[in-house]
C-alpha cells in the first residue's frame, strides 16, 4: 500500500494497448497539469484472468515499445519498464517516483477491468489521484444497450444504434512537451523481456512485411486513404490485392486509435467504399462489446448447445492444417502466409478456420489459439469472436450450413490464382484453373517433382455431409 503523498507533484501514465503520444487522452490529461510525467509499462503476466500475449505479439511489442519510448523522450517523459503483477508494479512506481497522480486509458476484457478496479480503490484511498479515460473504442461498451437485452447479440441493430449516437469525438493532437524534472528511476532493460525470438529467429517475415508503431501506424493509414480505399468494398475480399487496410495489429496495439481512422475515413467523399470500411471498424466495436458482457469469449461457446457438440480430435489433421499442407491451395496459402508474416487476409482467415471448425470438424478453440499465437493483431475480442461466427456457435453467428467450399471460394475470391502461387512454391507452375484443383485428372503431371504438394486430406463432400448431420443433431 502506498503512503500519504499528497504534496507530491510528479504524475505517472501507465500504458497498456496504447502505444502512442498523439489521441492519447490519458497522456494530455497527465501533461496538462503541468508537473513532471513519468511513462510506464507492465508487462503483466501473473495477474488473475490475464491472458498472455502470443508469440507474433510479442515481437511487435518489442519494437513498438522501443518507438514508444523515443516519442515519450521528445516530451520529456522517460518510459519505465517494469515486469509482474501491475497493482504490486504500480504502486511501488508511485512510491518511488513521488507521483500524486496516475492516468490510464480504460481497458474492456473482463480481467483487465478487475485489475483496474482495485487498482484504482487502493491508489484513491491512499490519496492518490486516479483517472481513466476513454481511448480504444468509439463507443464505451455500456452505452449502447438494447431495450430488452443487457447488450446486443446481433451486428446489424448494434451498428445502427452507434451510428444514431452522437457521432465520435475528434482526435487530440501530440500533447506540449512535459515539464522537466521527472524522477530518475530503475527499470527493466527491453532486451532481458526476450520478446524477440531466438534460436531460432523466425522473424524475419514479419520484420520485412511490418513497421510496428506509431510512425508505422500513419503511413499505413495514409496509404491506404490515397489508394486501397477507392475500392475496397469491390476488392476487399481479394487476398492477392493489396485492397486492404492492414490496419488492425496497429489498433490493436493502440499505435493509432480508433477515432483517428474514423475520422480520417469520414473526412473523404461519401460512398460506399468509404462506408463498408467505416462498417468494419464497427465489427472491431462489436466484438469488444461482446466481450465487456461475456468473461470467457476465447474460452466457451456463445450457444450454450455446443458445448456439447462432438468435436473430432484429430491431432494429425490439425498438424497439417497449421503447417498449410491440407492440399487445398487456398488454405495451404493462407496457413503459409500466416506462418510468414504473422497476418492473414481476411477472407482467407474465414476459410481457414471454416476448414478446420466445419470441414475436419476439431474443436475451434484450438484454432483461435493458433492464430492467438501467430497473428501479429491477435485481439482478444476479435479472434474468438471471428472464430465463434465462422464455427456457428457465437453471436450473430455464421449459419451451421453454410460451410464454406475452399475450391469454389479460391475460384472465386483468387481467379487466376495469384495468391495461392505466392504462397505456395510447388503450384507457381500450375496452368490457369488448375492451380485450384491440382489433384484432378486433368492436372496430372503439373506437381513439381521436387517440392510436390500433398494430396487433399479429407473429401470435401464426405466431411460436408458428416458437419451438417453433427450441427442439425444439435
Amino acid at each position: 500500500m502506498v503512503s500519504d503523498l499528497s504534496a507530491n507533484r510528479c504524475s505517472i501514465v501507465w500504458f497498456r494497448d496504447d502505444l502512442r503520444v498523439s489521441d492519447n487522452p490519458a497522456l494530455t490529461a497527465a501533461i496538462a497539469r503541468d508537473r513532471p510525467v513519468v511513462g510506464l509499462f507492465v508487462l503483466d503476466e501473473e495477474s488473475d484472468g490475464l491472458r498472455p500475449i502470443g508469440a507474433a505479439s510479442r515481437w511487435w511489442l518489442n519494437t513498438s515499445i522501443e518507438g514508444l519510448a523515443r516519442e515519450l523522450l521528445r516530451l520529456n517523459i522517460p518510459l519505465i519498464l517494469r515486469r509482474g503483477r501491475a497493482d504490486a508494479v504500480v504502486n511501488d512506481i508511485v512510491v518511488a517516483a513521488g507521483a500524486d497522480a496516475v492516468f490510464w486509458n480504460r481497458r474492456y476484457g473482463p480481467a483487465e477491468r478487475a485489475v483496474d478496479a482495485s487498482l484504482k480503490e487502493s491508489l484513491t484511498a491512499a490519496g492518490i489521484i486516479v483517472e481513466s479515460h476513454a481511448a480504444s473504442l468509439l463507443f464505451e461498451p455500456w452505452t449502447l444497450k438494447p431495450a430488452t437485452a443487457p447488450y446486443y447479440r446481433v451486428f446489424t441493430p448494434f451498428w445502427r444504434a452507434a451510428l444514431g449516437s452522437a457521432p465520435p469525438r475528434r482526435p487530440l493532437p501530440v500533447p506540449k512537451q512535459a515539464t522537466q524534472g521527472a524522477p530518475r528511476l530503475s527499470g527493466a532493460r527491453l532486451a532481458d523481456w526476450r520478446l524477440h525470438p531466438t534460436s531460432p529467429d523466425w522473424s524475419g517475415g514479419l520484420e520485412a512485411t511490418w513497421t510496428p508503431g506509431e510512425a508505422g501506424a500513419r503511413t499505413r493509414l495514409d496509404a491506404f486513404l490515397s489508394g486501397g480505399i477507392g475500392s475496397y468494398a469491390t476488392e476487399r475480399d481479394r487476398p492477392a490485392l493489396a485492397a486492404t487496410s492492414r490496419l488492425s495489429p496497429h489498433l490493436r496495439f493502440g499505435e493509432i486509435s480508433p477515432h483517428q481512422v474514423w475520422h480520417a475515413a469520414a473526412s473523404r467523399p461519401p460512398g460506399g467504399d468509404g462506408d463498408k470500411f467505416l462498417s468494419e471498424i464497427g465489427w472491431r466495436e462489436f466484438c469488444w462489446h461482446l466481450h465487456y458482457h461475456l468473461p470467457d469469449l476465447a474460452g466457451r461457446a456463445f450457444n450454450p448447445r455446443f458445448e456439447a457438440f462432438p468435436w473430432r480430435s484429430d491431432p494429425a489433421a490439425l498438424t497439417a492444417w497449421q503447417r498449410g499442407e491440407t492440399g487445398y491451395p487456398i488454405i495451404d496459402a493462407g496457413m503459409r502466409e500466416l506462418w510468414h508474416t504473422g497476418w492473414m487476409h481476411n477472407r482467407v482467415r474465414m476459410l481457414t478456420a471454416s476448414f478446420l471448425a466445419k470441414t475436419l470438424m476439431i474443436d475451434w478453440r484450438l484454432g483461435e489459439a493458433w492464430f492467438w499465437d501467430t497473428l501479429v493483431d491477435a485481439d482478444p475480442a476479435n479472434n474468438p469472436a471471428g472464430w465463434q461466427w465462422v464455427a456457428g456457435c457465437g453471436a450473430d453467428a455464421a449459419p451451421y450450413f453454410r460451410i464454406f467450399n475452399p475450391v469454389l471460394q479460391a475460384e472465386k475470391f483468387d481467379p487466376d490464382g495469384a495468391y495461392i502461387r505466392r504462397w505456395v512454391p510447388a503450384l507457381r507452375a500450375a496452368p490457369g484453373k488448375t492451380v485450384h484443383r491440382p489433384q484432378a485428372p486433368s492436372s496430372a503431371g503439373l506437381l513439381d517433382a521436387e517440392t510436390g504438394y500433398a494430396p487433399p486430406i479429407v473429401d470435401l463432400q464426405v466431411a460436408r455431409q458428416r458437419a451438417l448431420a453433427a450441427f442439425k443433431a444439435l
